[in-house]
């Protein structure tokens, strides 16, 4: 099982049962049990407790038969909002003010599993009212919402993020979601929306913010187009919180304090979670987010026209009062949200270049 972000080996059923398991999961989920040979993908619908949970299943064939993954979407705990993801009041008071404008891309960035579609989620309920019309396009339709369009994408047929986004334009709407830019084609049709008077949400995988603009640079996208719509990048990653119930005060070792480099904290005592019988020994229980977030003025939109380097970008931004994912993470260390060891295991030294 991955709990909060990390894997954790729990005992497995006897070998015997294996073929029995995966054939009952691919009746479940409506796939070819005879097919053992290719990957397969399905879903399935359940209730449990009297709550709609839905599982997707992915099937590839391995040395010493299938592997499984199941992923759990409970809708009825898609409650994020703006306020409980864990954004700084500064970031949040940033995403309201762009997402409030009529027109223009955002974007969030980070690796696969860093909440960027929770984020987004969040994002969308705090921008939508009756007055505006919101469609999505997704792969998959994680959660869904009341009021909102949404579209699943399947290539199997035709339906991709590039054609689903250029039939969107004909519905009029106020805002866009699309789940994630792929390729240059999804990436220009995005812009053209976001320039045509459009409010367009979408993700990208890479690891700052910085590194999101020059990403639609080397995809193809002219850089005057880039500095004309997109109006902010936000990067994040998610750390595990410290479990309330056994979180205790310690004092740094050296060598937890060389780990953090330059960092000054004023002090080497710090919070961690002992472990107990509730977060299961772990000393985390639960996720926040930490983030960083790019403005898009007008020293940045020159550097993006001279294509100039992420780091460049990245310095720039740090200049420009810009907190990187480090420091955020920091911030949270300090208010006892999450620990040291997190903050370093999920971000990178931070590349700034000196002009």
């Amino acid at each position: 099982y991955r709990i909060d972000g990390v894997l954790s080996e729990i005992s497995s059923p006897p070998k015997r049962l294996q073929a029995a398991v995966i054939s009952r999961l691919k009746i479940m989920s409506n796939l070819d049990i005879a097919e053992r040979r290719l990957p397969q993908d399905g879903r399935i619908k359940t209730k449990i407790a009297g709550r709609d949970v839905d599982i997707r299943v992915s099937i590839i064939p391995t040395l010493y038969g299938e592997s499984v993954v199941l992923r759990l979407l409970d809708r009825s705990a898609m409650n994020y909002s703006l306020e409980t993801i864990g954004m700084m009041p500064d970031t949040m008071r940033m995403m309201e003010k762009v997402i409030s404008i009529p027109h223009g891309m955002i974007l969030v960035t980070g690796p696969t599993g860093s909440g960027k579609t929770t984020t987004l989620y969040a994002a969308l309920q705090k921008a939508y009212s009756p007055e505006k019309k919101v469609i999505t396009v997704e792969d998959p339709v994680e959660y869904q919402f009341d009021g909102i369009n949404q579209i699943q994408v399947n290539p199997k047929i035709g339906l991709t993020f590039a054609s689903g986004l250029r039939h969107i334009l004909r519905h009029d709407p106020d805002i866009i979601m699309v789940g994630e830019i792929r390729d240059l084609e999804t990436a220009e049709i995005a812009i053209h929306s976001a320039l045509t008077g459009h409010l367009v949400l979408s993700t990208l995988h890479t690891n700052n913010a910085a590194g999101a603009v020059t990403r639609l640079l080397e995809m193809g996208i002219e850089p005057y187009l880039v500095t004309s719509s997109v109006e902010a990048v936000m990067a994040q990653r998610l750390v595990r919180t410290i479990c309330p119930n056994c979180g205790e005060e310690y004092e740094a070792s050296d060598a937890a304090m060389k780990k953090l480099g330059n960092t000054d904290f004023g002090s080497r005592r710090f919070f961690h979670g002992r472990g107990c019988d509730q977060c299961k020994y772990t000393g985390y229980k639960g996720r926040t987010g930490i983030y960083e977030m790019i403005m898009i003025d007008d020293e940045i939109r020159s550097l993006i026209l001279d294509r100039a380097p992420a780091t460049v970008i990245l310095d720039t931004a740090c200049r420009h009062g810009m907190r990187t994912l480090r420091e955020d993470g920091w911030l949270k260390v300090q208010k006892q949200i999450t620990t040291v060891d997190e903050v370093l295991r999920v971000t990178q030294e931070d590349e700034v270049v000196s002009l």
